[in-house]
Order: C-alpha cells, then sequence, then structure tokens
C-alpha cells in the first residue's frame, strides 16, 4: 500500500544541526512553545531562559510530562490543581542538565496517567487533524515535539504511554526494559508496570540522548537480529495498518536483517496486566476516588480496580516471570526483535472515545492500547518509529520489541529504517500554516 504524504516541509532532526543552528533552533522552539504549544493545548508550563551550559547535548530544548519534579514547578499530573508532594527533582532531569540540555517547559497530559486516548481536562490537539486523538498519557510531550515546539520530550509509559502518542503524533518514543532508567521524582499509577519513556523526531536524536540517559555508551551490532513479525497481531489489526507497517518492514529486508513469521501474540500477559494495571493504579491513588476535582470517568476506573482481590493481583504478577520467558524463547530467541503495530486500529476520532459522546464506543478505547501494554507487564524494551501515513493523512507506528538490554539495539535498527524513509520529521497538516507564516 503507497503511504499518503500530507506535508513535505520538513522539521530538522537535532543531529543535523551544528553551531549557530542549533542556537537558532533553541530560540525557535521557545517562540513555537509560547504560540503553537498553547494554541495546541500541550504545554502546562512555559520555564524561563537559562544561560548556557556545554556538554554532548549543550542547548539542546526539551521538555518532561507535568509528572516530573523539574524544581521550577510544582507537577498537575494532569489534574486541575497541584497534586504531586514535594520530591527532589527527577534524576534523569539532573542527568539531562548536565549533559547542557535546556528544559523550556513541562508538556500537558492526562489525569494521573490513566487515559490512554489522550482526552483531557486542556484538550491536548493532534497537530495532524484536530478531529483525532493525540494518544496518552503522555499526550503533550508528542504533540510538542511532532510540532516543532522542542526536540525531545520526557513522558512515562504505564502501558503504552509514549508509544501511542507517538504513532498518533508521528514520532519517534522509546520505552526502556523495567526499572532501566529511574523514576524517582516521578508520580506513580502501577509501580509493577511504570516506565520511563522519551519522545524525539527521529531515532537519531533518541540514539544522542540514550547515552546520557542511561549512561550506556551507544556500539554498532557485529550482526543484525531477526525480525521477527508476530502474524498473529497483523491478522488481528485493520487491513489498512497492517499494510503500511508490512511495508516499513519491507524497508528492512535488504539483506542485511532477517525477515521471519510466526504466530505469537502473548495473550495470557495482556489479560494479566489489565488486572495489575487496574488494581495497582486504585491502590496507588484510592485516596482520589471520592475526589470531586477528578473526572468522573477516571474515578469510576479507579473505583473498579478496587474490586480485583490482593489474591488476583498477587497471581498476576507471579506469572510474569514465566511468561516473559516464554515470549523471549518462542519469539525473541537469542537474536530476534519483534516487529508489530503500534496500534491496531486507525487513529480514532476524538468522539468514539469520549465517554460523554453519543458516538463512544468502548471497544476503540480498548484497542489503543491492545499492542502496547502487554510489553509493560513482560518488562522488555520497546521503541516506536513512524512507518508511514494512512488513507486520512495519520501518521501509523511500526513497534520494535527486543530482549532486556537491547535498548541501543532497537535505536540502531530505527535509524537504519529512516536513513532510508522519509516519513519523521514532516510538518504536521494541521499546524502547516503556523509553521509556514513564522517570520
Amino acid at each position: 500500500m503507497t503511504s499518503v504524504a500530507p506535508s513535505i516541509a520538513r522539521l530538522p532532526d537535532w543531529s543535523s544541526l551544528s553551531g549557530l543552528g542549533r542556537t537558532a533552533a533553541l530560540e525557535q522552539c521557545r517562540r513555537r512553545l509560547a504560540h503553537i504549544g498553547r494554541m495546541l493545548h500541550a504545554v502546562e508550563h512555559i520555564y524561563p531562559a537559562e544561560a548556557a551550559r556545554q556538554g554532548p547535548l549543550s542547548g539542546l530544548p526539551y521538555v518532561a510530562k507535568d509528572m516530573f519534579a523539574t524544581g521550577q514547578s510544582r507537577p498537575s499530573w494532569g489534574c486541575s490543581t497541584p497534586q504531586a508532594p514535594a520530591l527532589p527533582r527527577a534524576s534523569v532531569i539532573d542527568r539531562l542538565d548536565q549533559a547542557g540540555a535546556s528544559l523550556i517547559g513541562a508538556a500537558t497530559m492526562t489525569e494521573l496517567a490513566y487515559e490512554p486516548s489522550g482526552i483531557g481536562r486542556r484538550g491536548a490537539l493532534n497537530p495532524w487533524r484536530f478531529d483525532r486523538v493525540p494518544g496518552g498519557s503522555s499526550t503533550g510531550s508528542a504533540i510538542l515535539v511532532a510540532s516543532g515546539c522542542c526536540f525531545a520530550a520526557l513522558g512515562s509509559d504505564t502501558g503504552g504511554s509514549v508509544r501511542m502518542p507517538a504513532h498518533c503524533c508521528g514520532v519517534a518514543a522509546l520505552k526502556p526494559g523495567y526499572g532501566k532508567i529511574p523514576l524517582d521524582g516521578t508520580m506513580r499509577l502501577a509501580p509493577s508496570l511504570d516506565t520511563f519513556g522519551i519522545f524525539a523526531r527521529s531515532a537519531a536524536d533518541l540514539a544522542l540522548l540514550w547515552p546520557v540517559i542511561s549512561g550506556e555508551p551507544l556500539a554498532a551490532s557485529e550482526k543484525f537480529p531477526r525480525a521477527v513479525v508476530l502474524r498473529d497481531a497483523f491478522d488481528s489489526s485493520d487491513a489498512e495498518i497492517a499494510a503500511i507497517v508490512r511495508g516499513a518492514i519491507g524497508v528492512l529486508d535488504d539483506g542485511s536483517m532477517t525477515i521471519v513469521e510466526q504466530s505469537g501474540f502473548p495473550e495470557e500477559a495482556d489479560r494479566h496486566v489489565l488486572t495489575v494495571m487496574q488494581a495497582e493504579a486504585s491502590r496507588e491513588h484510592r485516596q482520589r476516588i471520592d475526589d470531586p476535582d477528578i473526572g468522573v470517568t477516571l474515578r469510576k476506573r479507579l473505583s473498579k480496580g478496587l474490586s480485583i482481590s490482593d489474591q488476583d493481583l498477587t497471581s498476576a504478577l507471579a506469572a510474569r516471570d514465566a511468561l516473559r520467558d516464554q515470549f523471549i524463547l518462542s519469539c525473541l530467541g537469542e537474536d530476534g526483535v519483534a516487529v508489530l503495530p503500534v496500534l491496531p486500529i486507525r487513529t480514532p476520532r476524538v468522539n468514539e472515545v469520549d465517554p460523554a459522546s453519543q458516538h463512544f464506543n468502548p471497544r476503540v478505547l480498548y484497542a489503543l492500547s491492545r499492542f502496547t501494554r502487554f510489553v509493560n507487564y513482560l518488562g522488555l524494551p520497546a521503541l516506536a518509529v513512524p512507518a508511514g501515513f494512512d488513507s486520512g493523512g495519520m501518521p501509523v507506528g511500526l513497534q520494535l520489541i527486543g530482549r532486556p538490554g537491547s535498548e541501543a539495539l532497537l535505536l540502531e535498527i530505527a535509524v537504519q529504517l529512516q536513513q532510508r524513509t522519509d516519513w519523521h520529521g514532516r510538518v504536521p497538516s494541521a499546524i502547516a500554516s503556523e509553521i509556514a507564516d513564522e517570520p
């Protein structure tokens, strides 16, 4: 299937800039954050400019999801009033600052990071089409990267919260393996699933950021892995989505990677992750179930989680190690990377996932995280990267899942994919005029 090219205007990668180009880009991001970021309801706070610091990321403008303690504002956790207790600044912020990166703002998010559609109190808008969801819960982070308001953004991922908005907004996002990056100074949702996540316009920029964040140097692989196409995931996807992602896989099938197909979607892991997420989230935020400042839908979701017994939660967690080992053995093997769509469906219209709408379809809401949440349960690293565009001009994402510790390998694969394609870095169609009219 031929991808639709909704825009030819492009936004540069940070790794493609140098010297005065980076200085100008930082100032441009600040202007866009105040204008386009506000227009898209993706900004919670804009931070004052600080003196430039030297380092490998000197001047790189980034934002943080408004659940990170930045030391510059009290996080709201997506709620109408600040929720966070006094926490020390998140260590990942310290790492980026020490590398010279510039924190320019805090991005909006859905309430308590517990809404996959991205619909929240701020009414954040997808920069490609305002009638489509932007994805959640790291909603503003993805929007701001996609819109050229920053070059990178911090997020969190409990069931797909960086990969889903990356798909919907057409950017790259990395979810490291469980426990790989410390989550100090951040809100907890479901502690057994919560992970750090990061967005950038390209995999090359993620590869620039990853050594600073992880403390691990990047090293080229001596041998590229097998790409294991999860056939049953493609079979259960919309035909258009499956065809677009298969087309992207074909780009990798040039002799450097062996492409194999097999069934292996971990259905049992998917069932258990819902138990863990609902049970832990309700216990973590029990005191907010009766809070009138919290949305009705979220309070009902939290209340429902309390009906899950401690025994059922314990059983679901106890099954995890065996299911992870089974998935690695049967699908990944010694040198495999699983490949599947980020979403099995096209990016939904807002009214399809809004419980207040007469067009609300709970199956669509459920499907949003169908291919992402099991990865959190298994604790494996995953990366989302643009794979093309659907017939409505919306971006579509490909997801790579690797063995523990394979973050650098996933980035290497994605970098090679983007060296041969031009799907990333395009100016989103709904804001193209705003970008074009800039002085």
